[in-house]
């Protein structure tokens, strides 16, 4: 990978991650097509979660509700520690992830239809975002889109869903940087690698803060914007 590219990547994945379009069916097949895979592959995904990590950390100054973060936290924490390797191994396909793509959508309009009849969250709603973070462990079905359907379903309105989305999502990302980062310290990377996977995690940061300040949509948007991507990516997989 080229230094170029590792920055186009980091400036993709904010808008991936945040908006409910799914960062493994864009960061994750942009990285499929420069040829990524194993170990490489691992360190650069470590890299663009912890930029976004950090600069969730550092822009959303809201404070820290530990019975939602926990409740919301937990599910996805333990079914990654199970199933991290199946999920790698099995999944992750151009078809797997189309299909994520797909059933994502569906989800994000059947849950788009609940009228708004809340404003605050607590710790049972945590734990429906964390169960909507174990769907969003496979590939496509996307991690914003799973937790703002969640929202949407449990009756907060769109800007209400987007940022409870928002607001569970840094110790799901910090948690993966973290364990995955341990490993990546562990392979003693060459200087030139350490440089492309820092302008990789200051490029994702960036693209982070930017995308935070994006105008909310409609999930039905997103959602035939996700279905018209599968249909490409089903097309393209044929060809090969």
């Amino acid at each position: 990978m080229r230094r170029a590219e590792a920055v186009a990547l980091g400036l993709l994945q904010g808008p991936a991650e945040l908006l409910p379009i799914s960062s493994s069916a864009h960061v994750g097949l942009a990285l499929d097509h420069l040829g990524m895979e194993g170990a490489d592959r691992k360190e650069f995904e470590v890299a663009l979660h912890a930029g976004t990590a950090a600069a969730l950390a550092l822009l959303d100054r809201r404070p820290l509700r530990w019975g939602l973060l926990i409740a919301a936290t937990a599910p996805p924490a333990l079914a990654g520690l199970a199933f991290e390797r199946p999920i790698e191994e099995r999944l992750g396909t151009p078809r797997s992830i189309a299909l994520g793509l797909m059933v994502g959508s569906l989800a994000m309009i059947a849950a788009d239809r609940t009228p708004p009849r809340r404003r605050e969250s607590d710790a049972a709603d945590g734990l429906w975002l964390g169960l909507a973070q174990v769907c969003a462990l496979m590939p496509g079905v996307s991690r914003s889109g799973a937790t703002r359907a969640a929202a949407r379903l449990r009756g907060f309105d769109r800007d209400a869903a987007a940022e409870l989305s928002r607001e569970v999502a840094l110790p799901v990302l910090a948690g993966a940087a973290a364990l995955k980062g341990a490993r990546l310290i562990a392979r003693r990377p060459d200087r030139e690698t350490v440089a492309r996977l820092a302008l990789g995690a200051a490029a994702a940061a960036l693209s982070t803060g930017a995308a935070m300040r994006l105008h909310d949509t409609a999930l039905k948007r997103w959602a035939a914007y996700r279905a018209a991507l599968a249909v490409v990516i089903v097309w393209q997989d044929r060809g090969r």
